[in-house]
């Protein structure tokens, strides 16, 4: 449907948000994955008619939607949408994807990582299948841009849709806590210049969720907060949320920065930071 959708000429604002920024770098979260790129494909034909190129992209599997064969939210039934790695009514379903400018390269990918192996992990014994429960509910990449930083892509679970074990909320707060144990080297040595990209889906100060998680990584010294108190999201439940970050190493100077204006039928505004190479 997506790729029906983009054929029929429908998706012309977001082109024309994505062209108003025309990053060298985009990720997007929520798209829905193809196997063979098609739908991602059609969507970089029509920003290349809008006057911007990204011959390199990356969009593998994704957890989301990718079955288990497991009755993993134990209602009796296999291959419902929370039996899956991540929530998905189909395999792929809001994956995520990145378009270039500039040539990629895969440097670390975190996504097949079981839970229980997160050093520190807050998984519980009596959460489900722990020998084949990952931790991502979407994916962890670690991309290297030629002549640029190395960007830590990911797009948490939300920490609701769960009961008093707050399942999601630990798990959301673990896929956030997977860069800080990269960072400390603890999953391999960490890149000179890391910039954290993606959907936290946790606000430091207001919502549901293991805030000091996210209160911990922007208190981070390794990194910096370009956007601090910006709000990028607004749901009718709760108001204006933050939600969705780039945070950029330290050492590195930031030009500008901003959150995009919400556009019709988007909750999630578009966050973009413009860097000074080393």
């Amino acid at each position: 449907m997506l790729l029906r959708d983009l054929r029929k000429g429908e998706g012309t604002g977001l082109v024309a948000e994505i062209a108003a920024v025309a990053p060298d770098v985009l990720l997007l979260t929520d798209i829905d994955f193809d196997h063979d790129g098609v739908a991602l494909g059609a969507l970089a034909a029509r920003l290349e008619a809008a006057g911007l190129a990204y011959p390199h992209r990356f969009a593998p599997r994704p957890n989301a939607g990718l079955p288990t064969g497991r009755d993993l939210d134990g209602d009796g039934r296999l291959g419902g949408p929370r039996d899956a790695q991540g929530y998905g009514l189909f395999s792929g379903q809001g994956g995520m994807a990145l378009l270039s400018a500039r040539p990629l390269r895969l440097e670390a990918d975190f996504t097949a990582m079981l839970w229980r192996e997160l050093p520190g992990a807050r998984m519980r014994s009596e959460d489900p299948a722990p020998e084949l429960q990952r931790l991502s509910s979407d994916a962890h990449w670690v991309i290297g841009i030629e002549g640029g930083p190395t960007l830590l892509a990911w797009n948490a679970t939300p920490p609701v849709f769960d009961g008093p074990e707050d399942r999601n909320g630990r798990r959301n707060a673990d896929e956030l806590a997977l860069w800080r144990r990269y960072l400390e080297g603890a999953l391999g040595e960490p890149p000179e210049w890391p910039v954290l990209i993606g959907n936290a889906n946790l606000d430091p100060e207001r919502g549901e969720g293991l805030r000091q998680e996210m209160r911990g990584l922007l208190g981070d010294p390794r990194l910096q907060d370009p956007l601090a108190g910006r709000a990028t999201v607004a749901w009718e439940q709760t108001g204006p949320m933050r939600v969705s970050y780039i945070l950029p190493a330290a050492g590195l100077a930031v030009r500008d920065a901003g959150v995009r204006p919400a556009i019709d039928g988007q909750r999630h505004r578009l966050v973009w930071v413009t860097l000074e190479l080393p």
